[in-house]
């Protein structure tokens, strides 16, 4: 299974970043134009770009634009204050903080060079987003591997973590599309995922544009869908992992995974390692972004909620190991993963 055609990130010789305008979708296919560090943050916080790697690999190009940028101060004062608004445009997702940490060894190592080593940056970056399409080809495999187990089958799915989430291919909907590939899956059911509608807007047309077999639903049917015995694995992304193995992912996932749990359907995580965070001992010390208000009390103009109501409008939950059959990364699978069973396998893969 080859790569996805879909390019939501792509680095123009020039010297500035393009970025599929993803709020756009699916009804009109709008480019960004990107030339700054500051627009590449407003770009993350904005939701032009979305999805734990695809943030992570948009946050190293735009160390480089900042690297590009010209001013009165020095180019490590520049740099330096370019990754902290970078690394305040998204809270949660914990690739963006790996992307940073890599940057940032790459200007240790050319701190008493007099230029900003904007060659070696661009290297960097452009290596991370290559390596994080490999990544995910070998999640699809890997997780592939599972579904196969009790194939042929249904999947569902929640927001979106395909080739637009990512530097190719996908994640969850990357073991979605290799395990469509092989012939092991039936049918992709689609979640729509309030508030933002990413399963509606992102993952269907997706899924549509490759031809596999994909319906939409409103986010509250997935449990009626597992009871009528229609799902056989729920394939969901992540946008942080802690040591212990609980999942950090977009609103609704622990409902989802609580559903799945009491009638039988089987949960799998895909993620990279760039995904996990070891320095956090369970799911409960995950930051959990919250968003503007009006996501909820509008749609567009339109009020649809009364005006001064309070409103609760967090961005993630987070599911607890115990509810997860599978996570998938690409060293490895872990089966029903907890601290030990992660720690061997990053132990073991170095």
């Amino acid at each position: 299974m080859s790569a996805s055609s879909i390019t939501p990130i792509r680095w123009c010789d020039d010297g500035h970043l393009e970025l599929l305008d993803q709020r756009a979708l699916p009804d009109r296919h709008q480019t960004l134009v990107v030339t700054s560090a500051a627009e590449a943050a407003t770009a993350i916080r904005e939701m032009v770009v979305r999805g734990a790697p695809a943030i992570g690999i948009t946050a190293a190009y735009g160390v480089v634009l900042a690297a590009l940028e010209e001013g009165n101060d020095s180019w490590q004062a520049r740099l330096a204050s370019a990754m902290t608004a970078l690394a305040e445009s998204r809270p949660t997702a914990v690739n963006l903080f790996w992307a940073l940490k890599h940057m940032r060894e790459i200007i240790a190592a050319h701190q008493h060079t007099e230029a900003a080593p904007v060659a070696a940056l661009l290297e960097a970056a452009r290596a991370i987003h290559r390596q994080d399409l490999e990544d995910n080809l070998t999640m699809g495999e890997l997780g592939a591997d599972l579904i196969a187990r009790s194939a042929p089958c249904a999947v569902m799915t929640h927001c979106n973590t395909g080739a637009l989430a990512t530097g190719g291919h996908g994640t969850a909907l990357g073991v979605i599309r290799s395990a469509w590939g092989r012939g092991l899956i039936t049918r992709v059911h689609a979640n729509e995922t309030r508030p933002w509608l990413q399963g509606a807007r992102l993952t269907a047309w997706e899924l549509e544009q490759e031809g596999i077999p994909v319906t939409l639903a409103v986010d509250s049917a997935a449990s009626l869908l597992m009871a009528q015995g229609r799902i056989g694995w729920l394939v969901v992304g992540a946008d942080r992992v802690a040591a212990n193995g609980d999942v950090a992912n977009k609103i609704g996932t622990l409902a989802l995974a609580v559903q799945a749990r009491h009638f039988g359907v089987k949960v799998m995580v895909v993620a990279p390692s760039s995904t996990f965070d070891l320095g956090l001992a369970s799911g409960v010390e995950i930051p959990i972004e919250s968003r503007d208000a009006r996501e909820l009390t509008h749609q567009g103009e339109r009020a649809v909620a009364p005006s001064g109501v309070d409103i609760y409008n967090p961005v993630f939950d987070v599911t607890p190991a115990s509810l997860i059959d599978a996570i998938v990364c690409e060293q490895g699978v872990i089966e029903r993963p907890d601290r030990s069973a992660i720690s061997h396998l990053f132990t073991a893969r170095g």
